[in-house]
């Protein structure tokens, strides 16, 4: 099962998008690394569960790929969790895990900014929701993130006070 990815899936809670280009580019990288990633996820729900994650093909792509390739596939395999969370999400959901414990992970702001977005709308059901967003968060420089975009203020609540 493949995601429609692109801007308009990405907007259709109304919600601001990062700039056009930073957009394009956040959706063309994410689309090169899909066919591979349902590929890769497909054999290893065929596959042995209890294989270490290195002897997987989820292992195996991410060691083929350069770090701008690891963060786009974070970013799709994040998206795609979140558009079809079920049974059916545990390899992917394991691929997510695997990348979110990766040091230096690299990710924009605004692609953190778009990821804990997309979690938020995903639901309480898909329990993993945020695992890859805080942690590509814990690495921006303080300030980068615009946690007001995220959190909305509660009415009737003053910082004043």
């Amino acid at each position: 099962m493949v995601s429609a990815v692109g801007p308009a899936a990405a907007s259709e809670h109304g919600e601001p998008l990062p700039e056009g280009t930073a957009v394009q580019r956040l959706f063309d990288r994410m689309r090169a690394v899909a066919p591979a990633a349902v590929g890769a996820i497909e054999r290893d729900r065929a596959g042995d569960p209890g294989r270490a994650f290195g002897d997987t093909a989820c292992g195996r792509l991410v060691r083929s790929l350069d770090h701008d390739g690891i963060r786009a596939l974070g970013m799709w395999v994040h998206h795609w969790c979140m558009r079809f969370y079920d049974d059916d999400t545990r390899v992917a959901l394991r691929l997510l895990r695997e990348i979110a414990g990766r040091p230096a992970l690299g990710w924009t702001a605004d692609e953190v900014h778009w990821m804990l977005r997309e979690s938020q709308h995903a639901g309480p059901a898909a329990a993993a929701r945020f695992t890859l967003p805080l942690a590509a968060a814990a690495e921006l420089a303080p300030g980068a993130l615009r946690i007001d975009m995220l959190v909305p203020r509660q009415p009737g609540r003053h910082r004043d006070r």
